[in-house]
């Protein structure tokens, strides 16, 4: 209970060992249940997929998601993405919640904050599937490089400048005295 206790005291140290925890909660739940039973990565797939052919569709583009893979966006007809399940987004939801459960802060702002966060990074996702369609279908040389860096690149960014926004507001004296 003292080596317990000696973790938790430190502010830093309960940021570590709570991070820990939820990451092997999320590695367990996700290893042993959601990704064995595939049809939360199913949905989330073929929801992004549908949010990025509709935000394409808004601007004038001839984009759909395929009616015999719903999780495929398609551009004039012919297969653009394949939106599987490490693109789906569920392991940025999983990684940015994470970070803001263990960072301190009110529960109440964690309340509102977690779902802004979620929705942001998925719009992002929306958009970087859109993009990778519009990728494909003019520009299909630079799809790999795009895919794998500069998207994978601005997703991370996106989500250490909501982690700093968290952090700023928790440090914020106008915040202390708030939550007091």
């Amino acid at each position: 209970m003292a080596i317990f206790r000696s973790l938790t005291t430190h502010p830093q140290r309960r940021f570590l060992f709570t991070a820990a925890g939820l990451y092997l909660l999320w590695w367990l739940g996700y290893e042993q249940v959601i990704r064995p039973d595939g049809r939360l990565g199913q949905v989330l797939s073929a929801g992004v997929a549908r949010a990025a052919a509709w935000s394409l569709q808004v601007v004038g583009f001839a984009a759909a998601a395929a009616s015999t893979t719903p999780t495929t966006v398609t551009m004039h007809g012919q297969p653009a993405v394949l939106v599987g399940d490490p693109c789906n987004g569920l392991a940025l939801y999983a990684l940015f919640t994470g970070f803001v459960l263990a960072y301190p802060g009110s529960r109440r702002r964690k309340a509102w904050f977690i779902p802004l966060g979620i929705g942001a990074v998925y719009l992002l996702n929306v958009l970087r599937v859109a993009l990778l369609a519009l990728n494909h279908t003019y520009w299909y040389h630079t799809v790999a490089f795009n895919h794998h860096y500069t998207f994978s690149f601005v997703a991370y960014a996106a989500i250490l400048i909501l982690w700093r926004l968290w952090v700023q507001q928790e440090r914020s004296p106008t915040m202390a005295y708030a939550a007091a």
